[in-house]
């Protein structure tokens, strides 16, 4: 299999390419910064097994996960985190990004844009194949986004991404232009995610049931087995010389394989982890994080996901959130505060925005989120909401004020759990009735899919983690087009905003290739947002990995997974 070292490519990571117009759009991108905290204090890679031994070719790392098991292990279909995760061990995107936050080569080694915006012309590195021998060329680019575009396919994130992409035309093997519909600030940002990583269309054509179970890509991994409801076995790529950005390992990866368990149960791992018998696991629980720096054997890697806060949004189509007052009223009672500071102990920061704080263009505005009741309860009287029922819940027409908030078991910790039911006590003061509602992955989907015949959704409230790279993502979650499903059935929209004046900023800074003004934008959307009390912002997406008997474990610049292209077990 002849495969070309992006090492041996003009465009090495970090290098600055001519006229690569498009790579500047990515200025205002997030700087996530690699946090390798080392538990003994202060420590780097070399100390992720506490000193415990050297590192050491070969072998099997076990990595015990916590989110919900993919139905699908191909990102395209769909697309959330649980597929992210896994998919980066064995899928590549045309593009990466640095620590630093800039756009970079990967499968994709140079790019350029017209002066309308309209055309990108990308250039794909030489002789790169897939893990079945399958070309990675501008032909195989065609048939990925034209898959994502496929209703069929039942994509919801990629198909996002790819929304402006009006036409791909192979113009040689290693030259691909796209044809956009109109231009995309966002479309580098948007190619660098899992969810519209690279696939083998050999593997694409068998259809979608043998690719759900074993997507073939070009990344350093191949998936070689999967039992649901245990584990998917990952075997080492021999041939594999495409590393991102972020690797320092120039060819196949040091481990010999991978085997991903399903542990949902967060004691079940952090007892496994200390054991040895994992050696990474995610979802820590804060009380764990805490117990693991504590000690010196552990390494805790802290990666805030890009795009999106976790938030609660405010279901403004239906009452009673279609009210601003009532929006207020709730934020104003809610109180999140001392939780956060209590059930999160230190491992959260209280968010004021929209935006994750890797974000460089998020806006904060602490002002609008003071707990007030007495003016929470004035408002309500104000909307009409002034009588009280036996149980000391507000009423209005014969109506309780009801707020029903499904909750994700997979996607909210216990700490976040709790957090919602300080939230439910909280609000009751002021007479709110907050029906909280634990649900599984598939279940929670189901309770936010768009109302038939015209009816009314199933929630009031949500908690809904978004991960997009960038702030394209605020058009992704407040865009009043994104109140309208995507092929899987989800909608992104889910406070049910339609703005004709925030829409027209949405678009405008989709548009802009100024970065300057691109970023003045976001501003003013981010501020419409917060002050029409659409969302209560939570913390950023939180994103923690233990280590133990490892070492070199990083995570991507993009979406903030892990890659174990560098890591190497210690003996």
């Amino acid at each position: 299999m002849a495969v070309a070292r992006l090492s041996d490519l003009p465009a090495r990571r970090g290098a600055r390419l001519p006229g690569r117009r498009g790579a500047h759009l990515a200025a205002g991108a997030a700087a996530l910064a690699l946090v390798l905290a080392a538990c003994s204090g202060g420590g780097g890679d070399d100390d992720a097994a506490g000193g415990a031994g050297e590192p050491v070719d070969g072998g099997t790392l076990v990595y015990a996960t916590g989110d919900a098991e993919p139905t699908c292990l191909d990102p395209h279909v769909g697309g959330n985190y649980p597929q992210a995760l896994i998919s980066t061990q064995y899928l590549e995107p045309l593009v990466g990004r640095d620590a630093d936050g800039e756009i970079q080569p990967w499968l994709a080694t140079d790019w350029q844009v017209s002066d309308d915006g309209l055309t990108w012309d990308l250039t794909l590195a030489d002789d790169v194949t897939f893990t079945d021998g399958t070309p990675m060329d501008a032909e195989a680019v065609k048939v990925n986004i034209e898959h994502l575009q496929d209703p069929d396919t039942a994509s919801s994130t990629g198909w996002l991404a790819v929304q402006k992409i009006a036409e791909v035309e192979p113009v040689d093997e290693t030259h691909v232009r796209l044809h956009l519909s109109e231009p995309d600030s966002a479309l580098l940002e948007s190619l660098s995610m899992q969810w519209t990583a690279m696939q083998s269309p050999a593997g694409i054509a068998r259809g979608m049931e043998e690719n759900c179970a074993a997507p073939i890509g070009t990344g350093p991994f191949v998936v070689a087995d999967w039992v649901p409801q245990q584990h998917v076995v990952l075997e080492r790529n021999e041939d594999y010389s495409t590393p991102g950005p972020q690797a320092e390992n120039d060819g196949p990866a040091h481990l010999e394989r991978i085997e991903w368990r399903f542990l949902p149960d967060p004691a079940t791992r952090w007892a496994a982890l200390q054991s040895g018998e994992v050696h990474v696991i995610d979802n820590p629980e804060p009380e764990v994080i805490v117990a693991a720096e504590a000690g010196g054997e552990f390494t805790h890697i802290d990666a805030p996901r890009p795009g999106s806060v976790n938030r609660i949004e405010l279901n403004s189509s239906q009452p009673p959130f279609d009210d601003v007052r009532v929006r207020q009223a709730f934020i104003y009672s809610a109180d999140v505060d001392p939780g956060i500071e209590t059930l999160y102990q230190g491992v959260a920061t209280r968010s004021h925005s929209p935006l994750s704080s890797v974000e460089p263009t998020a806006y904060s505005d602490p002002s609008l989120f003071v707990t007030d009741l007495e003016e929470a309860g004035r408002l309500l009287d104000e909307a009409g909401w002034s009588e009280v029922d036996d149980e000391g819940y507000r009423v209005r027409d014969g109506e309780r004020l009801t707020v029903r908030l499904p909750v994700s078991t997979n996607q909210s910790v216990a700490a976040e759990q709790s957090l919602f039911e300080q939230i439910q006590a909280n609000t009751r003061q002021v007479g709110f009735e907050v029906v909280l509602t634990p649900l599984d992955l598939s279940a929670w989907y189901g309770a936010l899919a768009a109302p038939e015949d015209g009816g009314e959704n199933q929630y009031e409230a949500v908690s809904a983690p978004y991960t997009k790279v960038g702030p394209d993502v605020l058009r992704i979650l407040y865009h009043s087009d994104s109140t309208v499903p995507a092929p899987s059935g989800y909608f992104a929209n889910l406070s049910q905003v339609t703005d004709d004046e925030l829409d027209a900023l949405l678009d405008e800074a989709a548009r802009s290739t100024d970065p300057e003004r691109r970023a003045d934008l976001y501003t003013e959307v981010q501020k419409r947002v917060l002050e029409g009390y659409y969302i209560l912002p939570l913390y950023d997406q939180q994103n923690h990995f233990l280590t133990r008997g490892v070492t070199d474990v990083r995570t991507l610049g993009t979406v903030s997974t892990p890659t174990f292209v560098d890591a190497r077990l210690t003996s």
